[in-house]
């Protein structure tokens, strides 16, 4: 049965960072068991045992060769360094906001349709303090950010429940409070992003909603560089 990535761990966790640290990130980096275990302080097989965890959950790739293995970082891997990061940037750091770039895109027309939804109003009116105009701003991310926004998950969210209507049942999201800011300098201070539960957007699609239409008020349109800023609630 394969490792899933529940299986990985603080141990686990540890290991990814030691691999960091020795230039896991910038490219592959070789090692033997025997060497990564004297320095975990722990068994050859306990060391060989949490590589392959880290390897199973998609955080890392191996070549093994004779006198030991090449290994890389990959992007999980690193997104899921990312989130220790940031869980420690909550702990010793005031500002913990979380920034993200990318460029004004088209949706596909859904947004406006659900965010009408009488199920998710009422909750919006009550938990964001206002009701988001229908529609929402559709953010392209840059490669960078998508990485950098699985820090996200460490704030609390603000929950939207999932609702039934008569003939079908609608999924939850969450919101998290957020700035607007063009390339131009101008700067939309009471938005949210959001993210439905069920959605078609990959993550490098970012949804974001505010109680104006944010391509009329900031004068965007597609293509255009945003600057997204998270924040905690």
């Amino acid at each position: 049965m394969p490792v899933t990535t529940s299986a990985v761990g603080h141990d686990e966790l540890a290991v990814l960072k030691l691999l960091a640290l020795d230039g896991g990130l910038d490219g592959d980096v070789k090692l033997s068991c025997a060497g990564l275990a004297e320095r975990l302080e722990a068994s050859n097989q306990t060391a060989s045992r949490r590589l392959q965890r880290l390897e199973s959950a998609g955080y890392l790739t191996r070549d093994t060769v004779s006198d030991g293995q090449w290994i890389a970082i990959t992007d999980e891997g690193e997104g899921a360094l990312r989130g220790e990061y940031e869980d420690y940037r909550r702990i010793f750091e005031a500002d913990t906001d979380v920034t993200l770039e990318g460029t004004v895109t088209s949706g596909m027309g859904e947004g406006r349709h659900y965010i009408s939804l009488p199920g998710y109003r009422s909750q919006f009116d009550a938990r964001l303090g206002y009701e988001p105009y229908p529609g929402t701003l559709n953010v392209a991310l840059r490669e960078d950010s998508v990485r950098r926004r699985s820090a996200v998950s460490s704030f609390d969210p603000i929950p939207i429940d999932g609702w039934e209507s008569e003939d079908r049942t609608y999924g939850p999201a969450v919101c998290h409070p957020a700035t607007v800011e063009t390339a131009a300098g101008e700067v939309y201070e009471r938005a949210h992003t959001i993210a439905p539960e069920r959605t078609h957007h990959d993550d490098d699609q970012l949804e974001v909603i505010a109680p104006e239409k944010l391509r009329e008020v900031l004068t965007l349109t597609d293509g255009d560089h945003v600057t997204i800023t998270v924040g905690d609630r």
